[in-house]
């Protein structure tokens, strides 16, 4: 084997030396937002869970939250908005899918349970949950209290509980109690203590604090933390925008009241006295101005006049963008929450409503499966112990098997919303059933109705279009607007 020169076993050694000089710095990859940056130095934050962060905030957002519902007209328009699109004015519809007279005979005695359903006898089922979501919005939650054997014909009422009741100082690391709510070893809550009496009647260092058991309990509240016990005010993100917009708008409107007197100052040489058109003297200048007065100055005195240039002409657009801010930290659209549909046309209009009505459906859905389905479950097995419903309990599974359809809303142009349906059934994408739901109905009602129509134009003789004549009319409107 033929041996290396001394300069060919230089140039081997000395090669990798070479790569290793040249070879890129590895670089170190990370997430920018979590760098200490100039720009992020203030940024303080932590790990904590939920309930930590809760304990030392839950007491000032909620009573915030309160301050603002009662002193700032966007947060009551707030939340009329959400009792109205998730409760309604016709509250929400059982729907029993047994046998027609099972059916009807369970549905009649819901509707006479819905109408007095709490232990104080004020509330029917729909003022209940108006009352209960309107709580959840402003105090982040609620308490429901679901009370068998009570003294009335169905031996079941319930009893709505405002937050303060759970004591949230109540904090025992032994028991597994956080902030009021005690849970077993797996994190279910088994348990909620609370004061006896609202503890901003009575002071809360002297209150009786009694544990109810879990099942007796409907803690409503949405969980936006696995490690979260309580809930928060639903304005909690926008709470610091809401206050300085409304003490902003309290300037101008006070600045715009003394542009509007546009008032001044009298000035005068020094040693100089005032006196006025009477004769009177002193030092008391005039403090009240009426129209068409004037009043003759002494020599040398002069007037400055007072004139802010209030509400800016900026005004408008600072506040429309800050209430537009507000309004996506609410879920809600814009011009609902401030009452503004100026530039609104069809097109933005319905994408904005449509969004946000699947948001309240999204909420409505809640509503049924924390409270309702739970609480005709208990009406159903407790009405049937007391006789009120003669069902065989055998059925009761069966029973059980029901539906609640909320409310529905028109659509934004009927005719066009109409047509596209129309459409979508001849196509075999929609099925009338749907169609139904979407506005609200059932449509098992919905045939009923008809035919209880048809009925009665044949008693009085009432010659109308029929529905066949009625359905060519509406195509020959789709055919025409299609070929435009």
């Amino acid at each position: 084997m033929a041996r290396k020169s001394k300069k060919s076993r230089a140039l081997t050694k000395s090669a990798p030396r070479r790569l290793r000089q040249t070879k890129a710095p590895i670089k170190r990859r990370n997430y920018e937002a979590a760098k200490n940056s100039d720009l992020f130095g203030a940024w303080g934050v932590g790990n904590a869970t939920a309930d930590a962060l809760l304990q030392t905030s839950l007491t000032a957002l909620r009573a915030r939250s309160r301050d603002l519902e009662r002193n700032y007209s966007i947060i009551k328009r707030f939340k009329t908005l959400v009792i109205n699109n998730v409760v309604g004015a016709d509250g929400f519809r059982l729907n029993v899918t047994a046998d027609e007279k099972a059916a009807a005979t369970i549905e009649e005695k819901f509707a006479e349970f819905a109408s007095r359903c709490d232990v104080t006898g004020k509330y029917s089922l729909r003022q209940f949950l108006s009352v209960a979501i309107g709580s959840v919005v402003i105090d982040g939650e609620v308490l429901i209290r679901r009370v068998k054997n009570y003294d009335n014909q169905f031996g079941y009422a319930l009893q709505l509980i405002e937050a303060d009741h759970l004591v949230e100082t109540l904090n025992d690391k032994q028991r597994n109690i956080k902030m009021g709510v005690e849970y077993n070893d797996w994190g279910k809550p088994i348990a909620y203590h609370l004061y006896k009496h609202h503890p901003g009647e009575y002071s809360s260092l002297s209150q009786e604090i009694i544990r109810v058991e879990a099942e007796e309990i409907i803690h409503l509240f949405i969980q936006d933390r696995i490690s979260q016990s309580r809930g928060v005010p639903w304005m909690h993100s926008v709470m610091t925008d809401m206050k300085m917009l409304k003490g902003y708008e309290e300037a101008e409107l006070v600045a715009a009241r003394l542009g509007a007197a546009k008032g001044g100052f009298y000035t005068k040489p020094a040693g100089e006295q005032f006196e006025d058109s009477d004769g009177n003297s002193g030092d008391d200048v005039i403090q009240e101005v009426t129209p068409g007065m004037f009043e003759i100055l002494p020599q040398g005195w002069d007037f400055k006049q007072f004139d802010p240039t209030h509400p800016t002409t900026a005004f408008k657009d600072f506040e429309k963008k800050i209430l537009q801010t507000i309004a996506s930290g609410l879920n809600v659209s814009y011009h609902n929450l401030a009452n503004d549909l100026e530039g609104v046309n069809y097109s933005s209009i319905r994408s904005g409503v449509l969004e946000e009505r699947s948001h309240w459906i999204a909420l409505q859905q809640w509503l049924i499966e924390r409270v309702l389905k739970p609480v005709y479950e208990d009406f159903l097995t407790q009405a049937m112990l007391y006789g009120v419903l003669e069902l065989p309990f055998s059925k009761l599974k069966k029973y059980k098997k029901a539906t609640f359809m909320g409310r529905r809303w028109a659509w934004v142009d009927p005719l066009k919303d109409m047509q596209a349906n129309i459409l979508a059934i001849k196509a075999g994408l929609k099925s009338p059933s749907m169609v139904a739901n979407e506005m609200g109905y059932e449509i098992e009602d919905v045939y009923a109705k008809i035919q209880k129509d048809q009925k009665l134009r044949e008693k009085f003789d009432i010659t109308t279009m029929s529905d066949a004549e009625l359905f060519n009319l509406l195509k020959e409107s789709i055919d025409a607007n299609t070929e435009e």
